[in-house]
């Protein structure tokens, strides 16, 4: 009696957020030579050098599971394929020849170096021609996204990657910006990963103070500007939230509208911009009363996946760090998904030392930073100190203002607009900017 042979391992890695003929087409081939193992990229894996996947690990994986001739499906949570390829030892992987050049081509050194201690083989199929999945992710963002599918997204960032990277956007225009901006870096494609919608850019480019003078409902069509152009999750900033029972309302309807997260700061009054400080008034709310602002907003909400996070100003009104950690575990203790720090501190010390006591004491609840005074500290850094989110939070408006002003004073001194040109983008460009123009 002849021994059977135990069949060959094959290991094929891939994201499979777009199920297309050229990812079938490599399980074939790869099953041509044994049993298939798919490791399948992780969110953590795919965010941290592109995008978040539209769909999560677990629905990805269940669609890998059910296609014919894959055998099992194991996470691969690193880009490179290094650790898995040690830990099952494979006889064969299986890759598209694309990854000869480009980024890429360090992944394909790594492999061939790997697979030749374990004595395997590597195996490059032609690349499927006329398939690309960055083209097909941006064809779906044209598409649109939902409410819920928005909503969600922000907390699926934050278990995907050590730092989230959010910036202000005031209208639609900039919202399009930070939506379809990326560079590369490092072998990575970096882009930003949501939108801040701050009351101060709103009420600046609306021509009214800082004061909480926009009430929501104005707000809300600056806001649908940005949601109809759109897809990244909003984190909505609340300003003290109003009256307890105003801040109900507004719960509701942001959650209703596919916003992920609302800050409210621990203010009363009338509000003043938090990076003056001590030089204009300003009361901290009562823990207590706070508190019971954060409970009634938890209460309002419908979904698990709506996020309010508490917005501390011990440290903006004065006060010692001591004061802004009882705040913070009160927030928490009260039901606030997440906590900001603030503070007009130029060195960010305090900053970081609150940070690193509080996660101390919460290893998992979020921490909200927005380094505007103390923007030299690496992002990095931030993830370090134990942050979670890093909030750019005017920077889209104060850069847009100096840009607009050397343009008028240009035009004014020249009597023409020629001069002005330089400085201003290629109408061509701008047109094709928005969808649907040409």
């Amino acid at each position: 009696m002849s021994e059977i042979k135990e069949k060959k391992q094959v290991y094929v890695g891939m994201v499979a957020d777009f199920l297309h003929h050229g990812l079938i087409n490599i399980i074939n081939e790869a099953a041509r030579y044994g049993e298939v193992t798919v490791g399948l990229l992780t969110d953590k894996a795919v965010a941290e050098h592109k995008r978040l996947p539209l769909l999560t690990y677990d629905q990805r994986r269940a669609v890998v599971e059910n296609i014919k001739n894959v055998a099992r499906v194991v996470p691969q949570d690193e880009w490179s394929y290094v650790e898995n390829l040690r830990r099952y030892r494979p006889d064969y992987i299986i890759h598209g020849d694309d990854w000869q050049n480009g980024s890429a081509a360090e992944i394909r050194n790594d492999v061939y170096k790997v697979m030749e201690e374990i004595g395997g083989q590597v195996i490059e199929i032609p690349y499927t021609k006329d398939i690309n999945s960055s083209r097909l992710a941006e064809e779906q963002k044209a598409i649109g996204t939902t409410p819920e599918m928005r909503l969600k997204s922000l907390r699926r960032l934050m278990a995907a990657k050590p730092i989230v990277r959010i910036m202000e956007a005031h209208d639609g225009l900039s919202g399009l910006i930070i939506e379809n901006l990326t560079v590369e870096k490092d072998n990575c494609v970096k882009s930003f990963d949501g939108m801040w919608s701050s009351s101060l850019t709103d009420s600046t480019s609306k021509g009214k103070p800082d004061i909480e003078a926009v009430d929501l409902t104005t707000r809300l069509q600056s806001l649908n500007n940005i949601l109809e152009c759109t897809t990244k999750p909003i984190i909505y900033d609340g300003d003290t939230g109003g009256k307890i029972e105003h801040f109900v309302f507004t719960v509701r309807t942001l959650e209703r509208h596919g916003i992920s997260a609302v800050i409210i700061e621990d203010k009363v009054g009338l509000k003043k911009n938090s990076l003056f400080g001590t030089d204009a008034q300003q009361t901290q709310d009562s823990v207590a009363h706070f508190c019971l602002k954060i409970r009634a907003g938890k209460e309002a909400q419908v979904t698990e996946d709506f996020m309010i996070i508490a917005r501390i100003e011990s440290l903006i009104a004065g006060k010692p760090i001591s004061d802004a950690m009882e705040r913070a575990l009160a927030y928490v203790k009260a039901g606030a998904d997440g906590i900001m720090i603030h503070s007009k501190n130029k060195d960010g010390e305090d900053i970081r030392e609150f940070c690193e006591t509080f996660r101390k004491i919460h290893p998992s609840v979020p921490l909200v930073v927005v380094p505007t005074t103390y923007d030299h500290v690496t992002e990095t850094e931030l993830a370090k100190w134990g942050a979670n989110i890093v909030i750019y939070a005017n920077h889209m408006l104060r850069s847009a203002y100096p840009a607009m002003k050397q343009t008028a004073e240009t035009i004014l001194l020249n009597e023409r607009a020629e001069e002005a040109r330089p400085l201003c983008m290629p109408i061509k460009e701008i047109l094709e900017l928005i969808p649907g123009t040409k």
